[in-house]
């Protein structure tokens, strides 16, 4: 079997193309689709330069399993205007030219990572995959445009499993939380969005790779799962805890969230963006994602707790900072 890793090179893909070549049979292989090739390759393992937004110069086979998580996102700084463009073109045409090539091919093996910002303001706790999908912004939209995609190719005989996680934390990217970092390695105050008496749940990148394994060895089930912690702290909790573990002089105050979020979005519309609408406009909702779908249907469950995974992101923001 070949497994087809799309965007093989990034962050989720170096520990989902780790932990596949560790698991690896006599015949198997790891084949990694990207537009940049990874820091390294472990034995075995091949690269194609593959810009999935062109035409895909790539033969599948009828037995690969493509593992498609190529995408722009918030962490690249997506452009103030055209930035439906920006999000569309790779993750919606990307997206639809990678089907068309692999129904061409007569592969129809798929697992496809979206993100739990398809849902937007939680109607009801926790958020199952049934919630309905009415994302706030252009990188939401365009997932779950991605998502009726895979859809119509499910209706084709594609097998499609669809993971939506929350924040994915772990060694290798910082994103939003690096903002959190500064503050807390000058000991700074760390504003809150609100009271900070919301839980606000993430998930381990591990987590996530693991995840993927299991869908492998289900077959690739036609299914929605979310991804998450298990019983996220509140947000105050979890920083305070953060704080102390690290030694940090930073404290935590709460805001009044309502404001906060109105100057977030007011500088945003100067062009001044601290943060992004989907990432401030639920900053202080209650938004925990179930995830009992994963573990009824995969068996999966999260080894990771939200501190421990912002512990070892700091820790490692620690160490390339004394690089």
């Amino acid at each position: 079997m070949r497994y087809i890793i799309v965007g093989g090179a990034g962050f989720l893909g170096q520990y989902i193309v780790d932990l596949i070549s560790e698991k690896l049979a006599k015949n198997d292989q790891i084949i990694i689709l990207d537009i940049s090739k990874p820091k390294k390759l472990p034995f075995g393992t091949n690269f194609f330069c593959i810009d999935i937004t062109k035409k895909i110069d790539f033969e599948f086979l009828r037995d690969d399993v493509v593992v498609h998580l190529a995408a722009r996102q918030y962490h690249l700084k997506p452009p103030r205007k055209n930035r439906r463009e920006y999000f569309f073109d790779t993750n919606v045409l990307g997206t639809k030219n990678l089907l068309e090539k692999m129904e061409k091919d007569g592969c129809n093996k798929m697992i496809y990572f979206s993100t739990d910002m398809v849902y937007g303001k939680p109607e009801y706790l926790p958020i199952n995959s049934r919630h309905c999908k009415n994302p706030f912004g252009e990188y939401g939209k365009s997932k779950l445009e991605c998502e009726r995609l895979c859809e119509h190719y499910r209706k084709k005989g594609f097998s499609i499993t669809i993971f939506r996680p929350r924040m994915i934390v772990g060694k290798g990217r910082f994103g939003i939380l690096i903002k959190l970092f500064k503050l807390m390695e000058m000991g700074l105050p760390i504003p809150m969005i609100g009271s900070g008496n919301n839980c606000y749940q993430m998930v381990s990148v591990r987590d996530c790779a693991s995840a993927i394994w299991l869908a492998l060895q289900k077959g690739i089930p036609n299914v929605e799962l979310n991804l998450g912690s298990k019983n996220p702290p509140k947000v105050k909790d979890l920083l305070k805890k953060m704080v102390a573990q690290t030694g940090s002089k930073s404290w935590v105050i709460p805001t009044y969230g309502r404001f906060v979020k109105y100057t977030l979005g007011f500088l945003g519309f100067l062009g001044l963006e601290i943060m992004y609408k989907e990432q401030y406009k639920i900053a202080d909702e209650e938004y925990v994602v179930d995830i009992t779908e994963a573990r009824d249907i995969l068996g999966w469950e999260p080894m990771q707790e939200d501190g421990d995974m912002l512990i070892e992101a700091y820790n490692e923001y620690k160490a390339s900072k004394e690089k």
